[in-house]
């Protein structure tokens, strides 16, 4: 695992030592951040399920002006801080499930990436507390990664495009 463009770019990332962590593939990272390239920069990003801190990472590789990390895995956790530390990034990390997380937050994002566990089924019930809480600014983006079988029932966000690499599928969601 690697950074793919900006500051970072080419630097190592730790990588899970569980299968409990799916890391985002390269290919499927760089096409989000190239999809996003003029939207990132000086965007306050949250990861959501962050995992390795992998999204969160490139998003400030490319210049966001902030990104919050959040996953419930106490090794998703440690993995995003030693990552962080080893690139010399301070940035918040804060270990929560992701319905007391996003029940929180009382700032806005211009940028939420939702990656969880392909099975959990959390992608509906994320995208409607982030509706119900007012979490995404009025330009924001939301963007999913999903397996490819799995359809996500959004009705208060407009899906606006779906990207499919081989097994996994990149849907971008913004205000209607």
């Amino acid at each position: 695992m690697r950074v793919i463009a900006g500051k970072f770019k080419g630097k190592k990332l730790n990588s899970p030592v569980t299968t409990n962590i799916r890391p985002t593939g390269d290919k499927v990272k760089q096409a989000i951040f190239t999809k996003l390239q003029f939207f990132v920069q000086d965007a306050k990003v949250l990861d959501l399920f962050s995992g390795s801190g992998a999204l969160g990472i490139e998003a400030i590789s490319r210049n966001a002006k902030e990104v919050v990390f959040v996953d419930n895995n106490i090794n998703s956790i440690k993995l995003t801080k030693q990552n962080l530390k080893n690139l010399g990034v301070v940035a918040k990390v804060i270990h929560l499930d992701y319905k007391t997380a996003l029940n929180t937050f009382k700032e806005k994002f211009d940028l939420i990436l939702i990656d969880p566990p392909y099975a959990s089924g959390f992608y509906e019930d994320c995208l409607n507390i982030i509706f119900q809480n007012n979490l995404l600014n009025k330009n924001g983006i939301i963007v999913c990664e999903r397996d490819r079988q799995k359809i996500i029932g959004c009705c208060c966000f407009e899906l606006f495009d779906t990207k499919n690499y081989g097994t996994v599928s990149v849907d971008y969601y913004k205000q209607k």
